[in-house]
């Protein structure tokens, strides 16, 4: 098996925290806005215990017909059509919680604080949420505002963007705290991608 079939198309930054052990097959792992699977190939490949939600049916079809393909015990009900704002998780259900490229979709201040709360809500106490997110880090003077932290990027996208003191805000605000120091990179000044790791007291 190369690595490709191993790994997929894993977001380098969640393959770190694997790396680093931040992962273990005794964990009950949730990707919030899955997409198609990308970042859990892996995980299947290695039998960990993963649930997947996505706003969208073809995603989550696309994920059944992986998680079939890799996992043997799988089930349908471990893949769910649901926006990330208002999942069916009881509270506490997850020990790692995944959310890549997702956050920065959200359309206003008050739904980026629904879907960052429901991360957390599923949050068991102790586990940890990993977000890769869109910020403004970097690139401040080269951004147009169009209200609600919402911005024109200068690769011609619309997203919503963070800065450092909101992130660390947020935390407060949960009463989380970073087990990985907030870490941004810049792709040729067109956009920033920053990663933020919070565990739940």
């Amino acid at each position: 098996m190369n690595l490709n079939e191993q790994f997929g198309d894993i977001d380098i930054y969640l393959f770190d925290q694997l790396l680093k052990g931040r992962i273990t097959p005794d964990m009950r792992i949730l990707d919030a806005g899955c997409g198609s699977g990308r970042n859990l190939v892996y995980l299947l490949h290695s039998g960990f215990e993963v649930y997947a939600v996505d706003r969208s049916a073809d995603a989550i079809a696309a994920v059944q017909r992986l998680a079939k393909e890799l996992a043997p015990r799988w089930s349908e009900e471990q893949a769910r059509v649901e926006a990330v704002e208002s999942m069916s998780f009881e509270s506490g259900s997850f020990d790692f919680v995944i959310s890549s490229a997702v956050l920065h979709f959200a359309g206003s201040v008050k739904h980026f604080d629904q879907m960052v709360e429901e991360l957390w809500r599923v949050l068991k106490p102790g586990g940890k949420l990993f977000a890769r997110l869109a910020s403004s880090i970097g690139i401040e003077s080269k951004i147009q505002p169009l209200g609600n932290e919402r911005y024109l990027l200068p690769d011609g996208s619309t997203r919503f963007l963070v800065d450092e003191e909101q992130l660390l805000n947020k935390t407060a605000q949960l009463g989380g705290m970073l087990f990985e120091p907030i870490k941004t990179v810049q792709v040729a000044g067109q956009r920033c991608m920053t990663t933020w790791c919070v565990s739940k007291k």
